[in-house]
């Protein structure tokens, strides 16, 4: 077989608020691969099928002397996140042709990797769709399941307020609590958001852009269990209308993510009055804990329909700055993948 394109989703510059498509990240076609000769080295081909787009991506998008969890992505290399591939050759008794893997991948359309350990084999008994294994079968599903399960105690009768909640962490989170018997309140940044939260059980939504947070959270509170996706007011908010020891759960601030100016929460003194507990958290620091009971568990959830979940798919990757966008600007209406190939 001749060499093929093997397209290439490129970090090119540090943006100053929101990433633009064709500026920050570009495609690149003119590398190629011989699908049938490329010199695997001992490791394995994987034919790209999917690609997560996730909020915590605008951060990596800094300069390399700017320190955070993660490191930042190198200009004029692949981005990279969660996806799933298809093995098409392997010199790695690890994993072969045909094994659907689960991982981290450069933004290519073919990679050779090396290290089996560093992807799951996905078996897909269920025959759930690959792209649900980045959404609610995968890190923002396990963000949600594992946060919950270590850091809610939720209580019959508590009230929990779950920010973005149409979002594949948000709506994941608002039907655990549900399943826990937990008043739920909802926010989401549009009427057809809200009304998929009101679908999957909170029973309080709300479009943020449209109604005061304050005001709904003064009327339908105090809160036991906050789950922050975006920080700034709404955080404050919540601060003041928290009962006394409830917990906050800080999965992400994306207010504060494109802005230069981030939002400052003037009531941090309610922490102490109210004697609240605030959990930040890595998902991969709790991993280890839960993954084989999400895999085992929550996925069959799923699977029955028990869970539900909506994605915002974009076909092709180089229009994966297009989606990216979509997700720091709130556009898009559940999970966001890149469709990168069909099997």
């Amino acid at each position: 077989m001749a060499p093929v394109t093997n397209g290439r989703f490129l970090f090119n510059e540090v943006p100053e608020g929101f990433p633009v498509p064709g500026k920050t990240t570009i495609y690149d076609a003119s590398q190629t691969i011989d699908l049938d000769n490329a010199d695997l080295q001992g490791g394995f081909l994987v034919k790209v099928l999917v690609l997560s787009i996730d909020p915590y991506m605008r951060g990596r998008m800094r300069h390399p002397e700017k320190k955070s969890y993660n490191a930042p992505f190198t200009i004029g290399e692949p981005l990279a996140n969660f996806g799933v591939g298809v093995v098409l050759r392997s010199e790695n008794s690890a994993v072969k042709p045909g094994d659907h893997l689960y991982g981290f991948y450069p933004f290519v359309q073919y990679t050779i990797q090396h290290n089996a350990q560093a992807f799951r084999v996905l078996e897909n008994k269920e025959n759930l769709p690959w792209s649900a294994y980045i959404g609610v079968c995968g890190m923002p599903g396990e963000t949600a399941y594992y946060a919950w399960k270590e850091y809610a105690a939720p209580k019959k009768g508590d009230v929990v307020f779950v920010t973005t909640a149409a979002g594949p962490v948000g709506a994941t989170v608002v039907q655990l609590a549900k399943a826990d018997g937990l008043k739920v309140i909802a926010s989401a940044g549009s009427d057809e958001k809200v009304a998929f939260a009101s679908s999957i059980g909170a029973d309080v939504a709300f479009n943020y852009k449209t109604t005061p947070t304050r005001k709904v959270l003064e009327k339908e509170g105090p809160i036991n269990i906050y789950w922050d996706n975006v920080g700034g007011e709404t955080l404050e908010a919540a601060l003041d209308n928290a009962e006394k020891g409830a917990r906050f759960i800080e999965c992400g601030m994306i207010s504060s993510y494109n802005t230069q100016k981030p939002y400052g929460v003037t009531n941090l003194m309610k922490i102490v009055a109210q004697e609240l507990h605030i959990h930040g958290f890595i998902v991969g620091s709790i991993r280890d804990k839960y993954v084989d009971e999400f895999y085992s568990k929550f996925v069959q959830r799923v699977a029955s329909g028990e869970i539900k979940y909506k994605e915002h798919l974009v076909r092709g990757l180089e229009n994966a700055g297009e989606a990216i966008l979509d997700v720091q600007s709130g556009k898009n209406f559940g999970k966001c993948v890149v469709v990168v190939a069909d099997e």
